[in-house]
């Protein structure tokens, strides 16, 4: 069951997927759609799942369920890679490489492999304080007060 994400609890699940380039206005349009429709018939052995989305920056496909109801059982998880692996055959984007990193630079946002992150960092192509996007939240209010940190506060800290 589709919900508006401000109905989602505190501790609601979240998957975040970030994408390798920025959607289209069209694309952000149609995929809005196609969210919507594939959270409206997810389910979990027949129990409709309390879902809802985000398209934060027009980059990142944020995904959030309410467990009180029903929790992601190995099928809807399952359901819902595949429907993300057709997000990216559809689009020609890259939703599921973890070993990426999208950050902040002034108003853009820049995508590295974690390999050319770590050369920006070690040649200070990057401070501390560079916002980095913490993808590996795993709430609703972990996404929304750790999700946008600064690298010193973030699990990329490691490589500084």
């Amino acid at each position: 069951m589709f919900v508006n994400f401000e109905e989602l609890p505190d501790d609601a699940r979240i998957w975040i997927y970030q994408s390798n380039r920025t959607f289209t206005q069209d694309e952000l349009d149609e995929l809005k759609v196609r969210l919507g429709d594939f959270l409206e018939e997810w389910t979990a052995h027949g129990t409709s799942l309390k879902a809802s989305f985000q398209l934060p920056y027009g980059r990142f496909l944020v995904i959030g369920l309410d467990q009180s109801q029903a929790e992601a059982s190995g099928c809807s998880i399952d359901a819902s890679v595949h429907f993300i692996q057709e997000l990216q055959k559809h689009y020609d984007v890259d939703l599921l490489d973890r070993m990426n990193v999208t950050f902040k630079q002034g108003e853009h946002l820049a995508y590295k492999d974690l390999k050319e992150f770590k050369k920006l960092v070690k040649n200070k192509g990057v401070s501390r304080n560079t916002i980095v996007f913490n993808n590996l939240v795993n709430t609703k209010s972990e996404y929304q007060d750790h999700w946008e940190v600064p690298l010193e506060d973030s699990w990329h800290a490691r490589f500084l």
